[in-house]
């Protein structure tokens, strides 16, 4: 895996517990990115590795700088760490961009709708800055909810946006914490929901419509179902998909085992608790495994199967990539005692 370290060029804050790193691209070996992806950060916090993904906020065709938006998680390590103790000037370890959630160029669309929430926009915001730029034949919309507007990600950006491409962008706010005044079209009180959805793409020809959805699990089934109503192609819906959905059923034949890990030559006896991943045993042992999005959607922490069973659990999608024994280490439970795998 190549990696890259890079210098913190500028830290702008965008709400209160919401900043964006921006990082200054190498002199050499620049690096080239589509947007929507992802770029991992590694840092060391009390003497461990830790390594976690966050989607680009700028698009190639548009900024200058590398730009990643990480919001503060309460009890976060990594996103507290980045908010507490990095400083303009800084050097970061990263690995290369990754991620599928890009725009998929498609003359026969017509209308492009990015539904998010919270930091949900990040992804989003890059790939809707490229298409702006790249396809002014095409009308975006976005729909964004949040709590209010003072935790709105990128408003002052949007509402610039909106000022420029006044005759191809609209927008729609979604706020829990506010009350409607008829007279505010594009500000609405409460969650995004169906019937909104349906009515807004009523007129529209849904046949040339793409979809870009980036939240959490109950807005992405929401967006889907309604537009499984309407009978929106699956080929024009794209979700980015940073978490793994875990039906506990799944875990009821699964029991606590210990696994051999061959990493780097160097073998070592790992145990592997019911519900916890051959990745997350590992890394709690100190044993550094590569890995990024740690949710099944990139190929960095894929292991080799040797001996024994292994099941993948909360996979988000089918993935036709992988060779009979390959096995991505953050969704593989051991199912029998004698595992053995290579890295």
């Amino acid at each position: 895996m190549k990696n890259f370290t890079l210098k913190v060029q500028e830290i702008r804050k965008e709400t209160k517990d919401t900043i964006t790193l921006c990082f200054k691209q190498p002199g050499l070996r620049k690096i080239k990115y589509q947007a929507g992806q992802y770029l991992t950060l590694s840092l060391r916090i009390n003497g461990r590795k830790y390594t976690r993904p966050y989607s680009f906020s700028s698009s190639p065709l548009v900024d200058l700088l590398l730009e990643t938006t990480i919001k503060r998680i309460p009890d976060g390590i990594f996103s507290n760490h980045v908010h507490d103790t990095i400083h303009v000037g800084d050097m970061v370890e990263v690995m290369k961009p990754m991620g599928d959630f890009v725009h998929v160029n498609n003359e026969s669309i017509n209308q492009i709708y990015f539904w998010g929430v919270g930091s949900g926009i990040t992804p989003l915001m890059s790939i809707l800055k490229e298409v702006l730029i790249s396809n002014p034949l095409v009308n975006v919309n976005l729909i964004y909810g949040n709590k209010n507007f003072e935790s709105t990600i990128f408003l002052e950006e949007i509402n610039q946006l909106v000022s420029k491409y006044p005759n191809h962008l609209k927008v729609w706010h979604f706020l829990t914490q506010y009350i409607h005044v008829k007279n505010h079209h594009f500000v609405k009180s409460g969650r995004i929901k169906k019937d909104f959805i349906l009515d807004l793409l009523k007129d529209v020809v849904i046949e040339k419509t793409a979809h870009y959805v980036c939240g959490p699990v109950n807005l992405k089934n929401t967006i889907k179902g309604a537009l499984a109503l309407l009978e929106c192609p699956k080929e024009n819906i794209f979700s980015e998909d940073f978490e793994l959905v875990k039906d506990p059923r799944d875990f009821d034949d699964i029991t606590t085992h210990e696994v051999k890990i061959n990493f780097q030559g160097k073998e070592t006896l790992v145990i592997v608790e019911k519900r916890k991943s051959v990745l997350e045993a590992a890394l709690d042992l100190g044993i550094e495994l590569p890995y990024s999005c740690q949710t099944g959607s990139c190929s960095t922490c894929k292991g080799k199967l040797k001996g024994g069973k292994i099941r993948m659990i909360g996979l988000p999608k089918e993935r036709k990539d992988l060779e009979q024994d390959d096995y991505l280490l953050c969704c593989s439970h051991p199912l029998t005692g004698d595992v053995y795998l290579e890295i």
